[in-house]
């Protein structure tokens, strides 16, 4: 009987190839996770800036902003992005 057709030697390449595939497709999903999770930061900082930005035009519109407050609310809220959740932890 060849060695290729030893019981034994099938079920060992069978579980090489399972756990290949497993760590090649783990792999790939948490450089996923990683890639998703630099853009939600993006994000979060984009829509912080613009939170920021709607809260000045609104004081100016209130007549309670200066010209020293301008800039100063968007900078705060985009400089807080991703800040909140690591003191939480």
């Amino acid at each position: 009987m060849s060695f290729l057709r030893h019981p034994l030697f099938m079920l060992s390449v069978n579980v090489s190839a399972i756990t290949a595939s497993t760590l090649y497709l783990r792999s790939h999903h948490v450089y996923n996770l990683e890639e998703h999770e630099a853009r939600m930061d993006e994000l979060e900082g984009t829509l912080r800036g613009h939170i920021g930005l709607i809260e000045e035009a609104l004081d100016r519109l209130e007549g309670t902003a200066t010209e020293a407050d301008r800039g100063k609310k968007m900078n705060d809220y985009y400089g807080k992005r991703g800040r909140d959740e690591k003191q939480k932890k």
